[in-house]
């Protein structure tokens, strides 16, 4: 009774925190017994917790006793399984020393109690109250639709795609999507096949006298110098080359960029999508509909691609992700 009277004296804080891929991104929510009052937001290059950013959450923690620090679980080893019975665990993954968290008594998400512990202890300065996981989030974030279709639902975030099949409340199958970890397997067989040892020229074994210059094909751009008669014409020769020389623009180039990103998005949902109906353990069922929970900003190419290549209908939300974990913060309350 004490503590609830005391609640009604002071305002709630709800710190949130996400890691990126070279940054950590925080949203504080100020929230009074009458609803959200204020928020702010901060950015800060580190992707652990240093003392510009200690000094920053530290500052709201003085604000009020009732606080709580609420972090995304950022283990690449966390999942989700379409059972809460702890005897069949062992038919989807190897590992036994897992914290779960069981949602309507269907579906766990999980996580490696190491991993959870490494958390825990590197954030013991300011203390961690929630860890949630991307697939919890993704499930609240459409809850209208988890239960009530069948479909793919995906939650696209800097480092990680958490990709989940829901039919009508039942989670059927589930992947985390390390961006990362498939872009360095990708370069490496790149890298690999670049080294065939039957590819490999050796350039100390290449006499140069071997080798035959057409005069023609070497003279001709040369060719073009020598018809210039005028300083007019050099100038304009010049221009040519400059035009053909100049740097792409910075905007097309990180539109270039995105379109490239939402393209390996794509194709690592679809390869997902293709496990999901070869694997025997799941109860697959013809999909044709996907929900994209964009918390990055992604381009309409990703739709155009579902939508072409997997025939699919597409819906794409856009979703703050701090602000939600703020609200699932509340919610846990």
């Amino acid at each position: 009774m004490i503590s609830k009277f005391l609640e009604t004296l002071y305002t709630k804080v709800f710190i949130n925190i996400i890691v990126k891929a070279t940054s950590s991104e925080v949203y504080v929510e100020i929230c009074s017994k009458n609803g959200v009052e204020s928020g702010d937001h901060s950015s800060f290059k580190t992707t652990s917790i240093n003392s510009e950013m200690f000094e920053y959450i530290n500052h709201y923690i003085k604000q009020s006793p009732f606080y709580y620090v609420s972090i995304l679980d950022k283990s690449p080893s966390q999942g989700a399984l379409p059972t809460c019975d702890s005897d069949e665990y062992s038919k989807y993954i190897q590992s036994t020393s897992i914290e779960t968290v069981c949602k309507d008594k269907k579906w766990i998400s999980y996580t490696e109690r190491s991993e959870i512990k490494d958390l825990k202890y590197e954030y013991r300065s300011i203390g961690l109250d929630f860890i949630f996981s991307p697939f919890n989030i993704l499930n609240d974030f459409f809850k209208d639709k988890t239960d009530s279709e069948l479909a793919i639902f995906i939650l696209v975030e800097d480092k990680y795609i958490s990709l989940a099949v829901f039919n009508h409340t039942e989670m059927v199958y589930a992947e985390l999507i390390d961006m990362h970890k498939e872009e360095l397997e990708e370069d490496h067989e790149l890298i690999d096949s670049t080294l065939d040892d039957d590819l490999l020229l050796e350039i100390d074994e290449v006499d140069l006298e071997d080798i035959e210059i057409d005069d023609d094909d070497s003279l001709e751009d040369f060719s073009d110098i020598e018809d210039l008669d005028t300083t007019e014409d050099i100038e304009e020769f010049a221009e040519v080359q400059e035009e053909e020389e100049a740097p792409v623009d910075k905007e097309e180039e990180e539109s270039f960029d995105g379109m490239n990103e939402d393209y390996e998005r794509f194709i690592m949902v679809q390869n997902s999508i293709n496990n999901f109906y070869k694997d025997d353990r799941f109860e697959s069922e013809f999909l044709e509909s996907i929900y994209v929970a964009d918390s990055v900003g992604v381009s309409s190419d990703l739709k155009k691609y579902f939508e072409e290549e997997m025939f699919l209908n597409v819906v794409v939300r856009k979703m703050d992700l701090l602000e939600e974990m703020s609200k699932m913060a509340r919610d846990e309350l």
